[in-house]
């Protein structure tokens, strides 16, 4: 499947199809080095005493937009011994834009479902989501303060995220998006699974086994 290069300091867009959710029984077989890698230095989770699945991730990403649908429906039957964070990344002015709009919502406490309908304004309606406006009419539109949301994507807050963002994807070894990283210690792609299916299966499966390679 072709993968198109997108400029995030080496990081790029995988292609993502429908997948399954964590109530999907049937084991499939994968292997280390090809379905998923095994990072070199493995990174201290977020929630301590969890296992943590984190996905780098972009709005402008058309793939993580396609891959979104199925992400949420295997996020509500997350295991009770796993934590979820995304980490959005951006590299271009709009792209990182886009990533405090993402950590401005969080600040937020907004549901999941909202992720669901940025990705749905953007890619879909053809809203940049970049303008002010734009992001005041969709704020009001979920019963957010717009004024409050574009303040919170100007904060000093924000800014640092956006720095530990980047440093984040390079600890995680971050080439491609969507990518998913299992307890800090793998990591695989869309395509590196063979499709979303397959790699929600992989999540999974590393999570009820997290030392088990």
């Amino acid at each position: 499947m072709r993968r198109r290069q997108l400029v995030v300091q080496g990081v790029a867009a995988g292609a993502a199809v429908v997948g399954l959710a964590p109530s999907v029984r049937a084991q499939a077989s994968f292997t280390e080095g090809r379905d998923y890698k095994r990072l070199a230095t493995p990174v201290p989770p977020a929630v301590p005493g969890k296992v943590e699945v984190v996905e780098f991730f972009g709005y402008w990403c058309p793939h993580c937009a396609e891959f979104e649908p199925a992400l949420e429906a295997w996020l509500a039957k997350l295991p009770p011994q796993a934590s979820f964070r995304r980490v959005p990344v951006g590299a271009t002015e709009i792209q990182q834009t886009l990533q405090r709009l993402y950590f401005a919502l969080e600040s937020l406490g907004v549901p999941l479902a909202v992720h669901g309908q940025v990705f749905q304004a953007i890619h879909a309606r053809r809203v940049s989501m970049t303008k002010d406006a734009e992001i005041t009419a969709f704020a009001q539109a979920h019963g957010l303060d717009g004024t409050k949301l574009l303040e919170a994507m100007k904060s000093f807050s924000v800014a640092g995220k956006l720095a530990q963002a980047r440093q984040q994807a390079q600890a995680f070894e971050v080439e491609f998006i969507p990518t998913l990283a299992v307890d800090g210690r793998f990591t695989t792609t869309v395509d590196q699974a063979g499709g979303a299916a397959r790699a929600l299966q992989l999540l999974t499966q590393l999570i009820n086994s997290p030392r088990k390679g």
